[in-house]
């Protein structure tokens, strides 16, 4: 496979690009590339190019730019993860998965039940170690958009910031009672924002705040997941549902041709 490069200046240059120091230390001390081997580079943004190694030097590659190529489709919903915060490290489990099943961005939230404050989620640099997570994992899959890893917000600004237009899902257990099944799911939005909580499971003033904002409460079935594969599932179930890597107007037409044809 082609080694994929993420530089964030790609839009600014051309010709010879100076790869950055974490990009161009990976090249040559675990690939071990030499001048000639081909990469390509992405800029986060969606623009990728077939490039050249030209030269290498202690921890500096340089690369001669050639013709933009096909990343992978982006999917047509921009849809927002809203996921609570985890113990550990199983955010960025979720990150680098969310983004491979094409979350446009992740934002990590604060409910009643989060066991991380907020001082501990920003400590350490969490925020640039889950942009890393994000990169990598657009690198592996194929995208040359990395999604926003957001700064951490309650719940009740997590929904604030979403914007009117989201349609909103919050992802509840099975034993809730007002639970709507998945067939209730309107059809593909321009954008979604899809709520996942923590270990514990929302709290009822996390519920309260839910419905206040209109969000849709929605089960995935009978069986109780653990909150680091929930959003995994419903992001794939969404793709499914709202189609995966289409602009949403072509798919709507696809739907209402599709109706046609049946009448």
């Amino acid at each position: 496979m082609v080694p994929r490069v993420y530089v964030p200046s790609l839009g600014e240059c051309g010709g010879i690009v100076d790869l950055p120091a974490e990009e161009a230390g990976h090249l040559q001390r675990v690939l071990r590339v030499k001048p000639g081997a081909g990469v390509r580079l992405f800029d986060g943004r969606g623009r990728e190019v077939a490039a050249r190694v030209t030269r290498i030097e202690r921890d500096r590659v340089l690369a001669e730019i050639g013709g933009p190529v096909d990343a992978a489709p982006e999917w047509g919903v921009r849809v927002t993860l809203a996921q609570a915060l985890l113990k550990g490290d199983k955010i960025d489990d979720v990150i680098r998965d969310a983004v491979m099943l094409g979350a446009a961005a992740i934002r990590p939230t604060m409910t009643a039940r989060t066991e991380v404050s907020p001082r501990a989620a920003l400590r350490g640099g969490r925020v640039e170690r889950w942009h890393r997570v994000a990169v990598s994992s657009a690198k592996q899959c194929g995208r040359a958009v990395v999604p926003d890893v957001l700064a951490p917000l309650t719940l009740r600004e997590a929904l604030a910031a979403a914007g009117a237009d989201a349609v909103a899902l919050i992802l509840v257990e099975p034993s809730a009672a007002h639970a709507a099944p998945p067939a209730v799911l309107p059809a593909a939005p321009c954008s979604a924002v899809v709520l996942v909580g923590p270990e514990g499971g929302w709290a009822d003033e996390d519920l309260a705040v839910a419905r206040e904002a209109g969000c849709l409460p929605v089960s995935l079935g009978s069986r109780t997941l653990r909150a680091d594969a929930a959003a995994i599932v419903a992001l794939s179930v969404l793709q499914y549902v709202w189609g995966a890597g289409e602009k949403t107007e072509d798919r709507r037409q696809k739907t209402e041709d599709r109706r046609q044809k049946t009448e």
